[in-house]
């Protein structure tokens, strides 16, 4: 892939919005005039398993997995999903963590625990990290589900599109009250 584009990888858990965002910002990249190619693993999505989503993005694509080692933002919607997919991250990429730790199922049956250390044990191998309060954000914007929503502001700016497409998709994805209030809930990722 040459410098005009990026991999990115979004993962999170069933219900978290990953593929909705990754529609999104699908639709911003084509908007912005690149070449994208995206692929999604829903799992046992319904059941709060695992969901990714790879987006490549370039003057040409022509595959949408990344190798592992090679991509350059991951964008974890759940801190304990940040470390499943550590080795796809390129040496020098950059991560974006929501904070909000959602319990799987060997957790919620006593059968082990939720580990304390996640963005500690991160921050020992990566120097690019940001936590974001999504979920909180979220809520202050008026309601959790758009977590996604403050996810992609806070990727975004590390992204090099004009934040007026991302408005314009956002409109054309949402209706009413719910487009202002995704657009209000990019602003504070953006902000972050």
């Amino acid at each position: 892939m040459n410098n005009s584009g990026k991999s990115i990888l979004l993962a999170g858990v069933g219900g978290q919005g990953i593929i909705r965002a990754s529609d999104i910002m699908s639709s911003v990249i084509m908007e912005a005039g690149y070449d994208v190619k995206k692929s999604e693993v829903h799992g046992m999505a319904q059941r709060g398993g695992c969901v990714s989503s790879h987006i490549r993005y370039s003057d040409k694509v022509f595959s949408p997995l990344s190798m592992k080692g090679g991509v350059d933002l991951l964008i974890s919607f759940e801190k304990l999903e940040t470390l499943r997919y550590l080795d796809y991250l390129a040496p020098e990429g950059i991560i974006i963590i929501n904070d909000e730790e959602i319990y799987p199922p060997s957790v919620n049956m006593g059968e082990g625990e939720y580990p304390s250390n996640v963005t500690e044990t991160i921050n020992e191998y990566f120097t690019d990290v940001t936590v974001v309060s999504a979920s909180s954000l979220a809520e202050k914007a008026g309601d959790k589900r758009m977590t996604n929503t403050v996810m992609l502001g806070a990727l975004s700016v590390h992204l090099p599109f004009d934040p007026n497409i991302w408005e314009e998709v956002l409109k054309r994805t949402f209706s009413g009250k719910m487009s202002e209030m995704n657009i209000s809930a990019f602003g504070m990722g953006r902000n972050v």
